[in-house]
């Protein structure tokens, strides 16, 4: 295996530099030695053609002719000047200008007066005098109606979501953000569906081994979601990509945004971002921590059948308390070599803790529902992590627009401990204890690795036509170790489900798209080839798992994996596309981790060694519809699932339970598995609506429907479900704008609602929910450098999570929530001074001495 690997690293180390070497410039000016004349200058001053004021903090830039790279810039002073002192010899260089709202300006000037010739005795000198810019009509309506980026950005084949807009989730965690975003449901765990469907999670288009509560959403810049993603990206995921984007300022100067909330329960929240760009080099940095309480709760219903008649009923009910700290370091530079290539390193560091302590009240009926016992289960749990990332990105622009050579390094490290203790105690109905209290102690580590490396070429061969390629490996190393144990009267004895467990997972891919035009229509083939590998060991059994495709010559198309996109526009405001791509989904670690989690000793959970990856072929018809106050997204899919990866559940056999005997556990216990279906359909279609009522009102209702129906089979039992689930969500927000200064000027107001009816499983269904979060924020200082927001999250305390699951052996009706509903006050204060110089400036000035 490393052999192939080692072969393919070398390869991608050769394109990069027959790549580099493509198209070779001339030499610049930089390339020759160059006379530093006394006092060479340029300079002037940016006047507004209407008010004939002059034009603050507007760009000027100067260029080398012989080649476009960047000599020196400067934004304008207050009242429009510009200057620039010390510039290389030179006849004539090349002026760029832009401001916000104006048309830009791109223009040689040369440096020597008309008729002359420059000896190389005497400084060059020229004044530009008053240059006048012409409004952009276009920018300042766009400027005057938003005033902002957009809540969502929608695309026939993605959406972007700016975190800044979303105000429910400031000074939360990503968990908070994703759940306003159309499409998107993440459950009571934090996990996170699209279309009910598990997707890729990236953070900056990488693999992350982070969990969405351990993101601060004050980091992050936008989430971007690829429902059907082409060739040129990873192929797992049957749900498409939700990639992460953190925030990365490069504005130039120096720039900042602090934040620091509080809340109840127990919540608090701090964030630092800092940027300096000079020349050069960018340099940025965030530091965050974050903390937040909850009280869980639960309850189960469960009514325990023997040949379909009624034997027993079992009835419990949860109560906790949740704590959870989260702390992260962000660091990295971005080197601007030239003009045209860019060197970018960063640095993640993250850690936390949380614990939880729950107690559980049970009763176990006959079945007249008289009751025969009762129990309580206390626990309490502590789990800590630390996790490290490391970012290197190379980009290569070529002179042909377009054209550009990326290669990207991530390497993802960390490791955690999770220990927890149960006590479980039975009582007659008398409150006589049947037996002593049993209790069950569990000390559990991880480690894990991931290392990504990726190269992108992309080349424009004509006004429609462009060829991209490129190649990627991935490795993913895991190794838990869980040891647990029964303790009576002090002495401690192992018990069987103590395991210790690692695996290695290796993916190495390569693609090629080709897109052009025919006719009007506008389409894009592509196709991507992956070896995948995943070996696991029971350390303490030997026993190894796993599987690699293809692993036989007849197994060649399960790792082949081609899309095609066709896409006319039709009218000056219809978008259609039409698009097929194939993907794969592979078990993650707990769905394959053979452990027993105990913690609730009534439903268990269990992963499946023997679980193989699943199929989707996937199928969308998109309509973007634009007007002249938003657009109207309409989506049409179908997902055809074979070997769907599908939850199951079933009451634990005799030998299962006398081997968890010393474990306190239920004799009833449900244990929930996953197992390999035998076919899943998916029929959908979405319906986004991004709305302007106004000047300061936007409105974005949504709303999702699908059609599934699932085959399954499991020791000899067929299993099969079918039926219609719909979702809704709306997001509204509405600003008070006033042309003079009042206590409501700059007043925001945002309300998330949600709804998600009933959805069908192998075995039941989940039950429908209602969620609805509430923000206002008010800005202030000049140019609203500070905001004060205060957010309630779940507004009317419904958020919860329910099950039923209806089989021969059981009906059970049960429901949990992770919080209850919360409150969140945050304070904003943005800084930064453009002019701010981390490095004492030389030559080139920017500035007249006096």
């Amino acid at each position: 295996m490393k052999k192939p690997l080692l072969v393919w690293l070398l390869g991608n180390l050769v394109s990069i530099a027959v790549f580099a070497q493509v198209e070779r410039e001339p030499p610049t000016l930089e390339d020759e030695p160059l006379i530093k004349l006394k006092s060479n200058r340029l300079y002037g001053k940016l006047v507004d053609s209407r008010t004939q004021k002059g034009v603050d903090a507007a760009s000027v830039q100067v260029y080398a002719l012989r080649k476009d790279s960047l000599i020196t810039g400067m934004l304008t002073k207050a009242n429009g000047d510009f200057s620039f002192r010390n510039l290389p010899a030179a006849d004539s260089v090349r002026l760029v200008i832009s401001a916000i709202g104006f048309t830009s300006k791109d223009q040689l000037v040369s440096l020597l007066p008309a008729g002359t010739k420059n000896n190389g005795d005497q400084p060059l000198e020229k004044d530009m005098g008053n240059i006048v810019l012409q409004p952009d009509a276009q920018a300042l309506e766009t400027v005057t109606v938003t005033a902002r980026k957009p809540a969502l950005e929608m695309g026939i084949d993605r959406k972007i979501f700016h975190a800044e807009n979303s105000l429910t989730a400031a000074g939360g965690t990503a968990t908070d953000l994703l759940k306003n975003i159309p499409s998107v449901n993440v459950d009571v765990n934090g996990n996170v569906q699209l279309r009910n469907n598990t997707p890729q999670l990236f953070v900056d288009g990488r693999p992350t081994i982070l969990t969405l509560d351990q993101i601060p959403a004050d980091d992050i810049d936008r989430v971007e979601l690829i429902t059907n993603p082409s060739a040129k990206y990873d192929a797992s995921g049957g749900g498409g990509i939700i990639n992460v984007v953190l925030k990365k300022n490069r504005r130039a100067g120096f720039n900042g945004i602090a934040t620091i909330g509080g809340g109840s329960p127990k919540v608090g929240n701090g964030n630092l971002s800092l940027n300096i760009r000079q020349e050069k080099f960018n340099l940025f940095g965030s530091a965050n921590y974050n903390q937040s309480g909850g009280r869980p709760r639960g309850k189960t219903l469960r009514e325990n059948k023997k040949g379909g008649i009624t034997d027993n009923y079992f009835n419990q009910y949860s109560t906790g308390d949740l704590m959870r700290h989260n702390r992260s370091f962000r660091f990295g530079m971005d080197y601007f070599l030239d003009n045209r290539n860019t060197l970018s390193a960063s640095q993640n560091i993250t850690g936390g803790n949380s614990s939880r302590a729950e107690e559980q009240q049970q009763e176990y009926l006959n079945s007249s529902r008289v009751l025969q016992r009762s129990g309580k289960r206390t626990s309490d749990a502590d789990s800590r992590y630390k996790r490290y990332s490391t970012q290197v990105d190379f980009t290569h622009k070529f002179p042909q627009p377009g054209k550009e050579l990326t290669a990207n390094f991530n390497y993802n490290w960390g490791n955690g401990t999770n220990n927890y203790s149960i006590l479980n105690s039975y009582f007659l109905p008398d409150n006589t204890p049947v037996d002593k209290p049993a209790r069950v102690v569990n000390y559990g580590d991880d480690n894990s690795q991931q290392m990504t490396f990726k190269v992108d070429f992309e080349n424009p061969i004509s006004e429609h036509a462009k060829l991209e390629t490129g190649m990627r490996s991935f490795i993913n190393r895991q190794h838990s170790i869980l040891s647990a144990y029964s303790v009576n009267n002090g002495a401690q004895t192992k018990l069987p489900l103590s395991n210790n467990y690692k695996y290695t997972q290796l993916i190495n891919a390569f693609y090629v798209t080709y897109s052009n035009k025919w006719k009007g229509i506008g389409y894009q083939a592509g196709l991507r080839a992956e070896h995948s590998r995943f070996d696991g060991t029971l350390v303490d059994s030997a026993k190894k798992f796993g599987y690699e495709y293809p692993g036989k010559l007849n197994q060649f198309f399960d790792a082949v994996f081609p899309s095609l996109f066709l896409t006319k526009q039709a009218g000056e405001h219809t978008e259609l596309q039409i698009n097929y791509t194939r993907r794969i989904g592979r078990p993650d670690f707990w769905e394959l981790n053979p452990f027993i989690d105990i913690s609730d000793p009534v439903n268990l959970r269990q992963g499946n060694p023997l679980l193989r990856p699943e199929f989707i072929n996937s199928f969308e018809f998109n309509i973007n519809q634009r007007t002249n106050k938003g657009n109207l997204l309409a989506i049409f899919y179908l997902h055809n699932n074979p070997r769907d990866i599908t939850r199951f559940s079933d009451t634990i056999s005799a030998a299962q339970y006398q081997q968890l005997n010393n474990a306190a556990i239920d004799p009833n216990a449900i244990l929930n598995t996953y197992i390999n279906a035998q076919t899943t359909n998916r029929f959908g279609a979405e319906f986004i609506l991004q709305h302007k009522a106004g000047k300061n009102f936007d409105l974005t209702p949504s709303v999702t429907m699908q059609y599934r129906k699932v085959q399954t089979g499991a020791d000899k039992l067929s299993i099969s479900n079918k039926g219609l689930n719909w979702g809704a969500k709306l997001v509204t927000s509405y600003k008070i704008v006033t042309r003079h200064p009042t206590l409501f000027n700059n007043f925001s107001v945002q309300f998330f609602g949600e709804y998600q009816s009933r959805q069908v499983i192998p075995q039941g269904y989940q039950s429908a929910r209602f969620n609805a979060d509430l923000a206002l924020r008010k800005e202030f200082m000049k140019n609203r450098k500070a905001a004060v927001t205060f957010s309630i999250n779940d507004l009317f305390n419904t958020n919860r999570f329910g099950t039923i699951y209806d089989t021969p052996a059981f009906y059970q009706d049960g429901y949990s929530r992770r919080n209850v509903r919360n409150f969140r006050l945050n304070f904003t204060y943005k800084f930064g001074k453009s002019d701010f110089y981390l490095f004492k400036k030389r030559e080139p000035k920017t500035e007249e001495e006096s």
